[in-house]
């Protein structure tokens, strides 16, 4: 496969996963809004900061709010991350590989794309938030079963699942990182309230009740960073990106001839072996290990750019 279609329809997967996830969040906070547990400037301001988009959001618009929060992240052309910029991206990197995927692809992507633009065309775009949200989520998981469905399960389809994996594993850990920009707030019930907003953004609730129970801080990371089984689970995402990765190189797990198979492979294995009381009671506690986790999912993603998607040299 030339080096560019396995790029485009990496990313393409990457930019659709990463609107869905956008959107999960958002619709969360607005739902955690309401509950009023938390300060609402300190609540949106911490939805921008998990992003990472504080630098952005502020120069643009300065005190975090609903309305400009939601504006950002859902249709700011001046962000790479809105929801609008990340499908204009995903149909334009579609566009150019049509040829590889199937049509019922194609036709739901672009769906996708002229519903978000209708919608950031739209006078009024503050009485309808929860609606656009729910829309997005619908049109990305369509998306997502329509190319299971649709396309042959050779190396571009592990290329599209290994984009969505690696995008997701990385949103994933941001949503759970969110306390740290709620700060202490365990008063009253509100920490369970907290934790179980962290668990709908991932979509996560029920299958978390069903195997915990209770909601409690340390239940709630060690099912979204070590679960084997959910599939917005960190360590769930690294395993089965994993087994993308190597479907297309031809290696073995535990082996590697790549730098992608190397630091994919590895960053799986720190997930093998570790145990949530250790990463909660380590230096820094839950959020340093985030931070070292996407330091190493970048260096992951770096890597597989390296090595499938880079021009080589006199290329």
């Amino acid at each position: 496969m030339l080096s560019r279609v396995a790029d485009s329809i990496y990313w393409m997967n990457r930019q659709i996963e990463r609107a869905e996830n956008v959107a999960r969040a958002t619709e969360t906070t607005l739902d955690l809004a309401l509950e009023g547990t938390v300060d609402p400037g300190r609540l949106w301001n911490a939805l921008i900061c998990a992003f990472g988009d504080q630098a952005g959001f502020a120069a643009r618009h300065g005190a975090a709010d609903q309305s400009r929060v939601f504006e950002f992240l859902a249709f700011d052309a001046g962000n790479p991350n809105s929801i609008d910029r990340c499908l204009q991206a995903a149909r334009e990197n579609a566009r150019t590989i049509r040829d590889l995927i199937s049509s019922a692809m194609w036709e739901e992507i672009n769906k996708c794309y002229l519903m978000v633009r209708a919608a950031a065309e739209a006078h009024d775009r503050r009485g309808n938030q929860r609606e656009f949200l729910d829309e997005v989520k619908r049109a990305s998981q369509l998306i997502t079963g329509v190319t299971d469905a649709t396309m042959s399960h050779g190396e571009a389809w592990h290329f599209a699942r290994m984009g969505r994996l690696v995008e997701r594993a990385d949103k994933t850990s941001r949503v759970l990182d969110v306390e740290h920009f709620f700060g202490p707030v365990a008063v009253d019930g509100r920490d369970a309230v907290q934790w179980s907003a962290v668990l709908e953004s991932a979509s996560a609730l029920e299958m978390y009740r069903k195997q915990y129970g209770a909601v409690s801080r340390r239940n709630v990371a060690e099912f979204l960073v070590l679960d084997r089984h959910f599939p917005r689970a960190m360590h769930f995402c690294l395993i089965k990106g994993e087994e993308s990765l190597l479907a297309v190189t031809g290696g073995t797990k535990g082996s590697y001839s790549t730098p992608a198979e190397q630091r994919l492979g590895r960053l799986r294995a720190e997930l093998d072996y570790a145990h949530i009381d250790e990463i909660l009671a380590g230096d820094g506690g839950l959020h340093d290990w985030i931070d070292g986790f996407q330091t190493d999912l970048n260096a992951t993603s770096d890597a597989i750019h390296a090595t499938f998607f880079a021009t080589p040299p006199g290329g």
